[in-house]
């Protein structure tokens, strides 16, 4: 198998991939609580898991690099809960210009960052202009589990999306780390629901803790949770991120 982890390869493997314009993922997550029963680097693992099987998609016929997985992101409103790490916006914003500078700087000239968490989403919107201005590179963004809404909605039995430490999540950490999910507390890990898109629609609102919303944790329903329906949503993510980088985007008409 072709191996695309950035921090697996050479210097010199690295600079002829460069010349062959690479595609470069980058993976941003975050560390945070995901209920009683998921481990604090759920977002973390299946955003990892997600690139490494989009490039594995793309090769040999579209040269990909993965590069190492940010694990921290914004996550104020699991603090709560304890176990989460959070950035503030500045540092976020800092740490992701330098890390695709250094991209750029080692002569690759498309990346896409590629999202696992949903409260990053609003400040990766709004950094990726700054991030194109900054840096004079056309950097794109996207969130893995909104390029697959349609298998989402397919698989899961009462959502749609992604919601959080969810029948989604839990589904696919049960084949990225399935010894990592505390079957015996499946119980306990449900919580009302929470759609990711209306929260992102700009209304009257202020900040709310993310224990305002659900006392277990949990949004959705994690005990209708599969191996199954985990491995069809990880191969559905993969393939329509794929199917797109492949067609040239977001960098080319199509």
């Amino acid at each position: 198998m072709t191996e695309t982890a950035w921090n697996r390869l050479s210097a010199e493997r690295l600079r002829a991939l460069a010349a062959q314009d690479a595609i470069v993922l980058l993976p941003v997550a975050s560390t945070e609580q995901h209920g009683p029963h998921l481990p604090t680097g759920v977002d973390d693992f299946l955003c990892s898991e997600v690139c490494r099987r989009t490039a594995a998609e793309l090769v040999p016929d579209c040269p990909v690099v993965v590069a190492p997985t940010v694990w921290c992101g914004l996550a104020d409103h699991h603090v709560a809960f304890g176990g989460t790490f959070t950035l503030s916006l500045a540092t976020y914003y800092a740490l992701l210009r330098d890390l695709c500078r250094s991209i750029l700087n080692a002569g690759f000239r498309r990346v896409v960052i590629v999202n696992g968490h949903g409260g990053n989403i609003q400040a990766l919107g709004t950094f990726v202009g700054e991030l194109t201005r900054e840096l004079s590179a056309p950097i794109a963004i996207t969130t893995y589990f909104m390029e697959a809404r349609d298998v989402m909605a397919e698989v899961l039995e009462d959502q749609d999306g992604v919601m959080h430490a969810c029948e989604g999540e839990t589904s696919m950490m049960m084949v990225v780390d399935g010894d990592l999910v505390q079957a015996d507390r499946l119980g306990e890990a449900h919580g009302p629901s929470f759609d990711i898109m209306s929260s992102l629609v700009p209304s009257l609102k202020r900040f709310h803790s993310f224990a305002e919303l659900t006392a277990s944790g949990v949004a959705g329903d994690a005990r209708k949770a599969s191996v199954a329906k985990g491995e069809t949503l990880l191969a559905g993510c993969a393939a329509a991120l794929a199917r797109r980088l492949r067609a040239g985007e977001p960098w080319a008409a199509t």
